[in-house]
């Protein structure tokens, strides 16, 4: 029930707009709570220690971005509960979606750099660094590109 004309309990006229970008939220933290508790977990592992000293800093990069991309992308959904009823909707819905890009770029960097760090591991330092940034250009394309392409053009 998501529309110009959706009442909710407290009164608000709730429109389709902010109710998608809630939503989006809940496609983006799945992944942000996977890997920042895949993350948390890796210092305590047998072996940690004996990881070089470069991977431990792509590690901290890596796990720093996951935590700042779970606070960014949750922050939205937590201050929208905080001070409802919007008094201003549409400066509410701008600077959540700001969040929710930097959230997005914090968990693609993220994604990146864990894929650096887990394949330097197991396949060698070229082989991780040539698929993390194989997986930077997957996630620039389709995270900027082809929505830039399509805004411009109007094919979706």
């Amino acid at each position: 029930m998501s529309g110009p004309d959706f009442q909710s309990s407290e009164g608000d006229v709730d429109d389709g707009d902010l109710t998608d970008l809630l939503s989006e939220l809940r496609v983006l933290l799945p992944s942000a709570q996977l890997l920042s508790a895949f993350l948390i977990s890796v210092p305590f592992m047998p072996g940690f220690d004996a990881i070089a000293y470069t991977e431990k800093w792509v590690f901290l990069t890596t796990f720093v971005l996951a935590i700042t991309s779970l606070v960014v992308l949750t922050a939205p959904a937590v201050q929208h509960r905080l001070i409802r009823p919007l008094s201003d909707r549409p400066r509410f819905k701008a600077l959540a979606t700001r969040q929710i890009l930097f959230g997005s770029i914090a968990l693609g960097s993220a994604l990146v750099f864990g894929t650096q760090l887990v394949l330097s591991k197991v396949f060698g330092h070229p082989t991780g660094t040539i698929t993390a940034i194989l997986i930077a250009a997957l996630i620039l394309t389709l995270w900027c590109l082809l929505p830039q392409r399509w805004k411009r053009t109007g094919e979706v």
